[in-house]
C-alpha cells in the first residue's frame, strides 16, 4: 500500500533532483580511453615501429666522430740530432649544424661567432662565416695546428659568453667550437738541410724531399674518436670508443749534422761572393757510401714555406743536370789504365792546337807544346793530352768510344744514383753510336754529357773505395711504432775498376794537388794527404739551352793513403772574381774537407806517396 503524496501548496517551487552522473561518467572514460590509445599508440611507433629512425636521429645530434691525427714520424741525423720533429698543436674545428637558429636561437651565429674568432685564429672573417654557415655539414676546419695559447684563448672567450648568458645579457655562439690534436711539423736548424728533409704541406703531408719521398713511413695511420656531446662540449659520462692512431716510423739519416752546417756555410759564402747562380756540396764517407753532407745554395727555412721561393724548394744537388768538365777526365784515365793503352808514366805530346773532326781543339790556354806524362795529362788538366790518351781505347775512334762509354755508365753517369729522391735526375749521356762528331771528342774531357753532384761525387769515392762502386744512401736506419730498429738494407755494390788502377788513379790525383804544376794545389790540407781534381766547364742555361757562363767544380777524397771521405763542390754560373774551378771551389773543398777529417777523428799522418813524374825531356 503506497504512501499518499501530500498536495504541495500553491505558489511554493518544485524541489531539486539530480540527474544520474552515469552518462557523464561514460563520456568521460570514452575520451581518456581514447587519448591513452593515442599516446600508446605514439609510443608504439616511436619504441617499436620507428625506433631505429629516431636512435640515429639523436645520435646524429648527439654523438661526433672525429679524426686522431697520427704522430709524424722525427727524422735525425746519425747521431740522433733532431732535423725534423713535430710540437704539439690543435686543429680548431666546429660544428655548423650548431651555429644554425634552431640550436642557438640566434639568426646571425655564424658570422658572430666568425667576427670573434677571426682576430684570435688570424683567418679572414668572411671566409669563417661561410665555413660556419654549411648547415649541411657537420664539420669544418676553420684553422689548422694552433698553438696551445691560441685554444686558451678561445676557451677563455667562451667562458665570459658563458658568465653573459648566464646573467642574461649575452648568448653564447662558440658552443659548437672544438679542437683537435694535429701536432705541427717544425725544423729545429732552420734551413739546414732543407734541400734534403723537404717539408710538410697545410694537410700534414710531404711537400717535397725526404719528407714526400717517405711520406708512407713518416705519416703513420690516423685514427677516430666517437664521443657524446651537449652545447658543443663532451659529455664524461656518455662514455665513447676510440679506432687509435698508429705513430709513424722514426728515419735516421746518415747525415752528419755538423758537417752539413759546414758544407751549407762554405757553399752559400762562395755562392753569395761569386754572385753565382747557385752551388751544391756533396760530403761521402768513401768507405759506405753514406752521405754525410748534401748542401746547396741560396736555400729555404721549411719552417716559413709561404716565404719561400718556388725554385729553391728542390734540391739542386739531384735536380740539375750539368756537364761536369775536367773533373770527369778522372773516368777518361781510369778507363785508359784499366784497359793497359797507358800507364802513370806514359809520355804525351801535347800541341797547342789539335785537328779533329770539322775543328781544332784546345786547352783552357795558349801554350806551347807540352811534354808531359799521363800523370800531367791530369795534373795539367789537358783537354788535347786527354782526347790522346781516350783514342788508344780502340782501333778506330767508334771502338774508343764504345770502352768509353761502357766505363762512364759503371762509374754511374746516365742512370739513377739509387737514392730515389724525388726530382733526381739521371743526367744525359748518350749512346755511343749518337755522338756527333764534336762529342766524340769532347765527352772525354767532360763537355757533350751531363751528371748531377752525387753522380759527380760517386765517382771519386769509387777510386777513393779501390774501385768498387757502392751506390750511395740517404737512410742509415729507422725505428718502428713499436720501438724496433731496423738498419737500412745493404747498398748495392760493383767492381768498376781494379784494385791497382784506382792506386794509380791516387797517386795522379795527389799528383794534381801536391805538385807545383798541378792545378789543385789550393786544396793542401797541412798533415793530410789530399786527392783532387779542378773543373771548369761551359755552362748550359737551361732557360736557353744555349753555352752562357761556367760551371766550377772540384772534387777529392782524403786522407789519400787511407781514404776515407769525398768532397765535391760545383758551383754554377759564377759572374763576379773568377770562374776557374780551383779559385771557386777550391777553397770550398779545403774548408769542408779540414772540418769534416776534424769532426770524424780522422787522424793526419802517413808516409808520403812517391810523386809521379807529370814532365818528360824530349828525346828521353
Amino acid at each position: 500500500m503506497s504512501t499518499p503524496r501530500t498536495p504541495r501548496p500553491r505558489g511554493e517551487p518544485a524541489p531539486l533532483r539530480l540527474h544520474s552522473p552515469r552518462p557523464r561518467l561514460r563520456l568521460i572514460s570514452l575520451g581518456l580511453t581514447l587519448i591513452m590509445l593515442v599516446f600508446m599508440v605514439r609510443l608504439l611507433q616511436v619504441q617499436a615501429v620507428d625506433a631505429a629512425a629516431y636512435a640515429d636521429k639523436a645520435a646524429v645530434n648527439r654523438y661526433v666522430t672525429l679524426p686522431v691525427a697520427a704522430q709524424r714520424g722525427d727524422i735525425t741525423d746519425r747521431n740522433g740530432a733532431a732535423l725534423a720533429t713535430t710540437v704539439d698543436a690543435w686543429d680548431i674545428t666546429a660544428d655548423p649544424f650548431l651555429f644554425t637558429p634552431e640550436q642557438t636561437g640566434i639568426d646571425d651565429a655564424p658570422a658572430q661567432a666568425a667576427a670573434l674568432l677571426a682576430p684570435i685564429l688570424d683567418r679572414d672573417e668572411q671566409e669563417l662565416t661561410a665555413l660556419l654557415s654549411a648547415a649541411d655539414s657537420r664539420y669544418a676546419v676553420l684553422a689548422r695546428q694552433q698553438t696551445p695559447q691560441t685554444w686558451r684563448q678561445i676557451q677563455d672567450l667562451r667562458g665570459a659568453l658563458a658568465d653573459k648568458e648566464a646573467k642574461g645579457t649575452g648568448r653564447q655562439v662558440l658552443s659548437g667550437v672544438f679542437r683537435e690534436k694535429n701536432p705541427k711539423r717544425v725544423y729545429p736548424n732552420g734551413d739546414l738541410a732543407a734541400a734534403v728533409l723537404g717539408f710538410v704541406d697545410s694537410e700534414g703531408r710531404g711537400g717535397g724531399g725526404l719528407e714526400a719521398k717517405l711520406e708512407k713511413e713518416l705519416a703513420g695511420r690516423d685514427g677516430t674518436v666517437t664521443f657524446a656531446q651537449s652545447a658543443g662540449r663532451r659529455v664524461p659520462t656518455a662514455g665513447s670508443s676510440e679506432q687509435p692512431a698508429v705513430p709513424g716510423t722514426d728515419m735516421e739519416l746518415t747525415l752528419d749534422r755538423d758537417i752539413q752546417w759546414a758544407a751549407q756555410n762554405a757553399i752559400s759564402d762562395q755562392v753569395e761572393e761569386s754572385a753565382a747562380d747557385s752551388g751544391y756540396v756533396v760530403v761521402q764517407d768513401a768507405r759506405s757510401g753514406e752521405i754525410l753532407a748534401l748542401a746547396g745554395a741560396p736555400g729555404y727555412d721549411p719552417n716559413d714555406i709561404r716565404s719561400a721561393r718556388p725554385e729553391r724548394l728542390g734540391n739542386r744537388a739531384l735536380e740539375d743536370a750539368f756537364e761536369p768538365g775536367s773533373t770527369s777526365k778522372v773516368v777518361s784515365m781510369a778507363a785508359v789504365l784499366e784497359e793497359g793503352a797507358a800507364t802513370p808514366g806514359t809520355h804525351v805530346t801535347v800541341p797547342n792546337r789539335l785537328p779533329r773532326a770539322d775543328r781544332a781543339f784546345a786547352d783552357d790556354h795558349d801554350h806551347e807544346t807540352y811534354y808531359l806524362t799521363l800523370a800531367g795529362v791530369l795534373a795539367k788538366s789537358s783537354n788535347i793530352g786527354t782526347i790522346l790518351a781516350v783514342e788508344e781505347l780502340g782501333g778506330t775512334q767508334p771502338e774508343a768510344n764504345k770502352v768509353l762509354h761502357s766505363y762512364l755508365t759503371a762509374f754511374g753517369f746516365g742512370r739513377p744514383t739509387g737514392l730515389g729522391f724525388p726530382g733526381e735526375t739521371s743526367g744525359i749521356l748518350a749512346d755511343p753510336g749518337d755522338w756527333d762528331a764534336s762529342q766524340q771528342y769532347t765527352i772525354p774531357f767532360g763537355q757533350g754529357l751531363s751528371v748531377n753532384a752525387v753522380q759527380a761525387a760517386s765517382v771519386y769515392s769509387t777510386v777513393a773505395n779501390g774501385g768498387e762502386r757502392i751506390a750511395p744512401s740517404l737512410v742509415r736506419g729507422t725505428t718502428g711504432p713499436d720501438g724496433r730498429y731496423e738498419r737500412a738494407a745493404e747498398p748495392e755494390r760493383s767492381r768498376v775498376i781494379s784494385e791497382d788502377t784506382a792506386a794509380d788513379l791516387t797517386r795522379m790525383l795527389e799528383a794534381v794537388v801536391a805538385d807545383p804544376e798541378g792545378t789543385g794545389g789550393i786544396a793542401q790540407i797541412p798533415g793530410y794527404r789530399v786527392a783532387g781534381k779542378t773543373g771548369t766547364s761551359n755552362r748550359v742555361d737551361p732557360a736557353t739551352g744555349r753555352y752562357d757562363g761556367y760551371t766550377a767544380s772540384f772534387a777529392g777524397f782524403a786522407p789519400a793513403g787511407e781514404p776515407r771521405i769525398t768532397v765535391y763542390c760545383a758551383v754554377q754560373n759564377p759572374t763576379r772574381g773568377s770562374y776557374y774551378g780551383s779559385r771557386v771551389c777550391g777553397p770550398v773543398f779545403r774548408e769542408v774537407m779540414e772540418f769534416s777529417l776534424k769532426a770524424l777523428r780522422v787522424p793526419p799522418g802517413g808516409e808520403e806517396a812517391p810523386r809521379l813524374p807529370v814532365t818528360f825531356r824530349p828525346g828521353q
